[in-house]
């Protein structure tokens, strides 16, 4: 079978991380493989655990991609996005990456191919392995500390209970751009996405 893509969600491995701002491109594609679990047009389709991913198939848009979670810890996610692509021959053009980003307010995401890194080791993995930086990037916003020196450890600290709820909303949010860009097109996603704003319910005063 042909696939149209590879969509990435990045994070680190292990229930320690599951809720930490850095994880929340695997907290995209988990809530893609439970859409595409509960429907059955989008012919969800587990394709095992390597060493160093977690892969399966969905149909979105019409087109079948790939959707994988690297399991090598995100300074070394492109050994993982570099070995599917090669063995599913899919350019580094087709390949789009989930991930959080610092310099985008909780809220706020972004969508754009290729560009700069901006010191995101996951992403500067897999320019790396690629050997170019020409791939897709859903730049999902978690903020920035007060301080520079304290980004390494905000990363790893979990969401507040409104921000996870900010976060599935925001991951529903890629799932329809990455739909609407394989359905309409770059600039329609790009519209949606860089103007989505999470629509929150009201809490008792």
């Amino acid at each position: 079978m042909e696939y149209k893509a590879l969509i990435v969600g990045l994070g680190n491995p292990g229930p320690q991380y599951a809720k930490t701002r850095h994880n929340i491109g695997f907290m995209a594609v988990d809530a893609l493989a439970e859409m595409a679990a509960s429907r059955k047009s989008m012919r969800f389709k587990e394709m095992g655990i390597s060493g160093d991913f977690e892969l399966f198939s969905v149909n979105l848009a019409g087109n079948n991609v790939l959707v994988t979670k690297p399991l090598t810890y995100m300074n070394l996610s492109g050994k993982a996005v570099a070995a599917i692509c090669g063995k599913f021959s899919i350019p580094v053009s087709d390949v789009y990456v989930i991930h959080d980003e610092l310099d985008l307010p909780c809220g706020r995401m972004k969508f754009k191919q290729g560009g700069g890194n901006n010191g995101h080791r996951g992403l500067e993995s897999i320019q790396e392995k690629m050997g170019s930086p020409n791939f897709f990037r859903i730049r999902v916003g978690i903020g920035r500390p007060e301080f520079s020196a304290q980004v390494k450890d905000y990363v790893l600290e979990e969401f507040n209970s409104q921000e996870l709820d900010i976060a599935a909303l925001m991951s529903q949010a890629a799932i329809k751009g990455l739909n609407l860009h394989f359905r309409r097109g770059q600039s329609t996603a790009t519209q949606f996405m860089n103007s989505f704003v999470p629509d929150l319910p009201e809490t008792e005063p």
